[in-house]
């Protein structure tokens, strides 16, 4: 405990309260006894409560976090080199919020919705919700069934992700955790103009000033960014404003969700938002738990991720969720949905430790990247052997769900036999099938970063995988032969591939398929 020195205490209040009542007075204002790593102490504030957002007469605000017997703890949301001890703190009795609107798609903005982009004031009508708020309550959510296509066949085909999913990315660094989760932002540019549109979320914790602006200027080349906000909490930032931004990419997530329309938020990542937290939890001398993290981290988590919701069709009923903001209430609509895709840093693939678990827990299923398959080639590095969409084929359109059922057995199969072929001995003619047809599937489901595919063009090259119209291609064609078979497809049958868009898939479209397939897989055998 800070042994205070009452004296000392005693004289900054003469000084600064001479003209006030003491009483009244330290309920609604404070003085700094102690600053110092983000944190500021204080004398005072005596009606405040956890989690109340004040102000330092020079401006910068902070949050309310401890209520000691003697003293107040609240961490800055600015630098402290301007706050000095003696300095007045003055409550505003209300939580930290931030304002949004759609004002804010295409801008780079900071945890309280300030723009940081060089593109002037953000311009439109601008609601203020909170930074915490109760999650929907279980009457008010329905169950996801819509898909949220990322474009990306592995996930598509294998881990659906639906529309208000909470669906973890997890993996070392370097394995391409953040280019699965633009490339569904991007992903989202095919339903921006039809009745569906997808606002997406960005929240960059603790990374490179350099690294958000790379991907800003990748949004904004694929055309992804008019309808994207990025929170940028730098790793320059005090660790409070760390721990924040997710909070705030959450809020405008809400915004488009109680309006009715549907969001994506992804939080890259929620390991460095963690480690902020542990920081100021020690700071603020709250008792160390597990890895020194504080026991409340899994809270941290559960209650940000808990906000993610498909929300009730029904407008009455939507109206009468938890702590809507008065601001938003009249144009609260149902049928919006907040989809979540954290992001989690593991060491050595290690998904054992405490938070890769917690998170895990929370989230209704997780894409696992592993490291020795990034560097074999096979990317999206993705094991699906531990990956799992806890939605499952209720995210997916009828056509995709009715041609990859077998796929992720195909693939277990594989690579459970896999590890045999390399012994060198000799293998049966089922086994050799069964690696063979793996191989070939693994070929298919590579994908360069920022190049999503349509979902048509998905069930069309997996519909081939699946059946083995590829078993007589050489490895080393089927790139060729994909790029090839879907132009033919695109020109000559564009009917069919909007028939497989709209979930139909009869004898007909498989037929073609396969007429397709087999043809031109004969001219690459004889190549």
């Amino acid at each position: 405990m800070y042994d205070l020195k009452y004296s000392e205490i005693s004289s900054i209040l003469k000084k600064q309260l001479s003209d006030f009542q003491y009483e009244s007075k330290l309920s609604e204002y404070g003085i700094v006894v102690q600053i110092g790593d983000g944190i500021a102490r204080s004398f005072g504030l005596n009606s405040a409560f956890c989690g109340e957002l004040v102000e330092f007469h020079t401006g910068i605000k902070g949050i309310v976090l401890n209520l000691e017997k003697d003293y107040v703890s609240i961490v800055l949301l600015n630098h402290s080199k301007d706050i000095k001890e003696g300095d007045m703190i003055k409550r505003t009795g209300k939580t930290c919020s931030i304002k949004v609107g759609k004002g804010m798609l295409g801008r780079v903005i900071d945890i309280l919705g300030n723009p940081i982009d060089g593109k002037g004031e953000i311009v439109g009508p601008l609601f203020e919700m909170p930074l915490e708020r109760k999650a929907p309550g279980v009457i008010y959510r329905e169950p996801v069934k819509e898909p949220l296509q990322t474009g990306i066949k592995f996930i598509d085909s294998m881990i659906p992700i639906g529309r208000g999913q909470r669906e973890l990315i997890i993996g070392d660094r370097q394995t391409g955790k953040t280019t699965i989760a633009i490339d569904t932002i991007i992903n989202q540019k095919e339903f921006f103009e039809t009745d569906k549109p997808v606002y997406c979320i960005y929240v960059a914790i603790c990374q490179k000033g350099s690294t958000i602006a790379r991907i800003a200027k990748v949004l904004e080349e694929k055309g992804a960014m008019h309808y994207t906000v990025i929170i940028a909490a730098k790793a320059s930032d005090p660790a409070s404003i760390q721990v924040f931004a997710p909070f705030s990419g959450t809020s405008i997530g809400e915004y488009f969700r109680d309006t009715g329309h549907s969001s994506l938020v992804v939080y890259d990542d929620l390991s460095k938002q963690a480690v902020s937290y542990r920081e100021i939890s020690l700071l603020l001398r709250r008792s160390p738990g597990r890895e020194a993290y504080p026991g409340d981290v899994f809270y941290l988590h559960s209650r940000l991720l808990e906000r993610s919701a498909k929300i009730i069709e029904d407008q009455k009923m939507a109206k009468q969720m938890n702590d809507i903001p008065e601001s938003i209430k009249k144009y609260v609509k149902g049928g919006g949905s907040l989809t979540a895709l954290p992001i989690i840093e593991t060491q050595s693939g290690d998904v054992s430790s405490y938070i890769p678990t917690n998170v895990i827990s929370i989230t209704d299923g997780q894409i696992f990247l592993e490291k020795n398959l990034f560097h074999s080639g096979v990317r999206p590095a993705i094991n699906e052997s531990i990956s799992v969409s806890r939605v499952g084929g209720s995210a997916q359109i009828k056509s995709m769900r009715k041609i990859s059922g077998t796929l992720k057995i195909d693939q277990a199969q594989f690579r459970e036999l896999e590890s045999f072929s390399q012994f060198g001995s000799e293998l049966d003619p089922t086994t050799m099938n069964i690696i063979q047809k793996g191989k070939r599937n693994i070929e298919i489901l590579k994908q360069a970063p920022h190049n999503p595919y349509n979902i048509s063009d998905q069930i069309a090259i997996i519909y081939a995988g699946t059946k083995n119209f590829l078993k007589n291609i050489p490895i080393e064609k089927i790139s060729s032969f994909e790029k090839e078979y879907l132009f033919y497809l695109n020109e000559k049958h564009k009917n069919l591939l909007d028939s497989l868009k709209n979930g139909l898939f009869d004898e007909t479209s498989a037929s073609i398929l396969e007429n397709v397939a087999l043809e031109l897989s004969e001219k690459y055998l004889s190549s």
